[in-house]
């Protein structure tokens, strides 16, 4: 019952958006030839007679577009890389009311078409704008009526160009062809009226679908912290990695070419090439914006001799969330991690998650799976849009033949990377989505697409699972993969998320069958691939790989028995890159090993943090020469040990989905204290402990509404705990019942009790 009145509700809503009336057409230029990195202008003058409260416009464009009203800026490079499918195209919703008035209005669009695909875009072939706002009694559609133009002032830059990945061009803006400052004037009478292209629903942008995330959050023109010259460049030092867009203010005769970019093109740009801009001067006094985004730590204008520079400035826009979650410690290195995972983590998003900002902009399947883990600790609930829209994508983009892929959206990429799959269909991925959300709707979509990838793979006699031919076998970075584990364990976790939400979707018999599949590979796994000290697939000759300890440890695959021996693997195989060293801190911490854990991940991520110039962690253990291949000094899956901080170290996790009880399940070791608070989609959730000679306190609070599981450490020197100065352990025994507290018993590593809702001060007494 519960899965038909699910399928009934998304089919409902299906039907309303679909049902959805668009007045307003296709438009572009006439002299629009749809080449790569073509920028048109478009305008229009309304009359409004009374202006409504809201004004609700709908606005769709191929590729990105920057909307002003009586010259004000209302939206900061709107629109989504295409798309939510291979075949359609995303509309946003703005409410223009507040930018109308009484009388006459200009509307004024400027859009750029990117004309190529990329590993996050996949072009329409065709630029082209959309607009419809209908709504007490104001009317205002795109239609042959408007004016549209090609901005000749905006070109594209020499070689080098960016590197294939990338959708977007380097743009050159030539301000002796145009007046920048166009969309705050009306246009002349008889400039060219717009083409049109075709009605909403139409080749090549078909189906239009709403937004499923936040407009941009975008500042005004802010200073630098510091701005300094070296040589022929003005460099201007940002407060920290962000998505910026440089201005400049200067003086200058005609014709002299401003180079500009971060130290991410010039010199951190993860072995290949990616954005610039150049701008090349009129006469006199002038300023200039680059509307395509960038990100680095320094913005350098290389400025030419003759051009006296007046100011300069920068612009940051990003995913519209609150850095709400945070986290504090005796331990500054504990610290530091957490504050640049969160800096690492907010400069990957923008239209989906990114692996890095700079190099490809790409939702590898992988790194959003420890970005979503890290943004429901660090980040506001908004945040949490960006996760559905991933997995959305993701069941959205499947092949004819089954497989899920990644990245998408892409244009320029269709291979299977099955190692990612299955960590976004699995326990980390979908499921920890549901769990933080407790958005079954999203889970109901998603599950046929998900259960027909995992019914495509082979199982062998043994039940592990075959090595499909054809696919990327990555793994991860580095040496010593023993891929057939590695492939097996993430398809045990993935069919543990699977085996977790058919249960929520009350399909029994689904839930069986891949709880029995994951008993054949947890059995091989144990039997025939265990050497009495570490997991081994048979024929494997390279040296242990401590990524399949992990994941087995994680997905629960190794039981408590394994354990003395599988730390003694972690204390010597250091074979992980930053991205699956997250798994390994989660296992070891999960073992009971919180200094071991500890002291493994801050000897590994040492460099990274202590790096007195980046905020950001990278992609590799280093940069430059010591780094691997050149990689990115900003990349999203590093940062999967801000989850296991606040997951493990302050113990906070949903215990049912959407956060209806919680779990504190502190994992101190030897760090003195530490505080972290999550922003759940009920409110905000504590943890927080300060160790002394004769006790540890513990203070945790949760809504009203959330039932709590209170776990507290099985010290050997443990002889009694208080909650809220009442003794509920004494003697080696509860007392049940004591103020609404009912002891819910002992785990392997904690004694655990059930509460309703509040703040309490637990005290371990020794």
């Amino acid at each position: 019952m519960k899965k038909l009145v699910l399928t009934l509700m998304l089919c409902f809503c299906a039907a309303c958006s679909f049902a959805i009336d668009w007045k307003g057409e296709w438009i572009s230029a006439r002299a629009c030839h749809d080449e790569p990195n073509t920028w048109l202008n478009y305008q229009k003058m309304v009359t409004v007679e009374s202006v409504p409260e809201s004004a609700l416009a709908r606005i769709a464009a191929d590729s990105k577009y920057w909307l002003w009203i009586n010259g004000e800026l209302v939206v900061f490079e709107g629109s989504l890389k295409r798309g939510p499918n291979p075949r359609d195209t995303y509309y946003d919703e703005v409410d223009i009311a507040p930018y109308l008035r009484s009388g006459d209005n200009l509307i004024s669009v400027q859009l750029c078409y990117f004309g190529r695909d990329g590993f996050s875009h996949k072009s329409s072939g065709k630029a082209g704008l959309i607009f419809d706002c209908r709504q007490d009694g104001l009317e205002v559609v795109s239609d042959s009526t408007w004016q549209c133009e090609v901005n000749p002032a905006f070109l594209t830059c020499c070689e080098p160009v960016p590197n294939y990945r990338l959708s977007e061009s380097s743009v050159l803006v030539d301000a002796g062809k145009y007046d920048l400052g166009w969309y705050s004037r009306q246009l002349p009478s008889d400039a060219a009226p717009a083409r049109v292209l075709g009605s909403a629903g139409d080749s090549p942008w078909n189906v239009l679908v709403k937004r499923p995330v936040p407009m941009w959050r975008f500042s005004g023109i802010k200073d630098y912290e510091s701005v300094y010259v070296s040589g022929d460049s003005v460099i201007g030092v940002l407060p920290y990695n962000a998505q910026v867009t440089p201005y400049i203010r200067l003086k200058a005769p005609e014709g002299r070419r401003i180079v500009i970019g971060t130290d991410n093109y010039f010199y951190y740009n993860g072995a290949t090439e990616n954005i610039r801009t150049e701008y090349i001067t009129r006469d006199g006094e002038q300023e200039y914006e680059a509307l395509g985004w960038m990100n680095g730590h320094r913005m350098y204008y290389v400025v030419p001799d003759g051009v006296e520079v007046l100011g300069v400035g920068y612009r940051e826009s990003g995913y519209d969330c609150d850095f709400s979650g945070s986290f504090h410690s005796s331990d500054s290195i504990l610290n530091r991690l957490w504050d640049k995972a969160v800096r690492t983590l907010y400069v990957t998003m923008r239209d989906t998650y990114m692996d890095c900002p700079e190099r490809e902009r790409a939702q590898w399947a992988g790194d959003a799976v420890n970005e979503s883990g890290e943004s429901y600790y660090a980040l506001s609930p908004s945040s949490h849009a960006l996760a559905r829209k991933w997995l959305m994508e993701m069941a959205d983009w499947q092949r004819a033949d089954s497989v899920i892929y990644a990245p998408v959206p892409a244009g320029n990429w269709n291979t299977e990377l099955p190692g990612q799959t299955l960590a976004t269909i699995g326990y980390f991925g979908a499921w920890n989505y549901y769990m933080h959300t407790g958005d079954i709707s999203t889970m109901s979509y998603v599950y046929p697409a998900f259960k027909r990838y995992l019914m495509r793979w082979k199982v062998g006699p043994s039940g592990l699972v075959d090595l499909p031919d054809g696919v990327w076998l990555w793994g991860d970075w580095g040496d010593n993969r023993d891929i057939s584990l590695l492939i097996n364990a993430w398809y045990y976790l993935a069919l543990k998320g699977m085996a977790l939400t058919a249960e929520e979707l009350g399909l029994d018999a689904d839930s069986k069958l891949f709880a029995g599949m994951m008993q054949n590979i947890k059995r091989e796994f144990n039997t025939s691939c265990w050497d009495g000290g570490a997991y081994r697939s048979p024929g494997y000759s390279g040296e242990t790989d401590d990524r399949v300890q992990a994941l087995a440890v994680v997905s629960g695959i190794a039981d408590d028995s394994k354990y003395s021996a599988l730390i003694d693997v972690f204390k010597k195989e250091f074979h992980a890159s930053p991205y699956m060293e997250k798994y390994v801190f989660e296992a070891m911490m999960q073992m009971g090993y919180a200094d071991e854990a500890l002291e493994r991940h801050k000897s590994r991520f040492k460099v990274m943090v202590e790096d007195p110039y980046f905020s950001t962690l990278f992609e590799h253990w280093n940069v430059g020469i010591d780094g691997f291949d050149g990689g990115s000094v900003n990349h999203a899956w590093t940062g999967g040990g801000l989850t296991v901080l606040s997951q493990y170290l302050c113990g906070i996790s949903p215990a049912s989905a959407g956060y209806g009880r919680v779990s504190f399940m502190p994992c101190p070791g030897s760090v003195s204290e530490a505080d972290a608070e999550v922003s759940s989609v009920k409110g905000k959730i504590r943890s927080s402990f300060r160790q002394y000679e004769s006790r540890i306190d513990f203070e945790f609070e949760a809504p009203s509404d959330v039932e709590c599981i209170i776990g507290i450490p099985v010290y050997e020197w443990l002889n009694g705990i208080s909650i809220n100065g009442t003794p509920v352990w004494t003697d080696g025994k509860s007392k049940a019942g004591v103020n609404e507290c009912e002891y819910y018993g002992k785990s392997r590593t904690h004694l655990m009790f059930r509460l309703p809702g509040g703040t309490y001060h637990v005290s371990a007494i020794k």
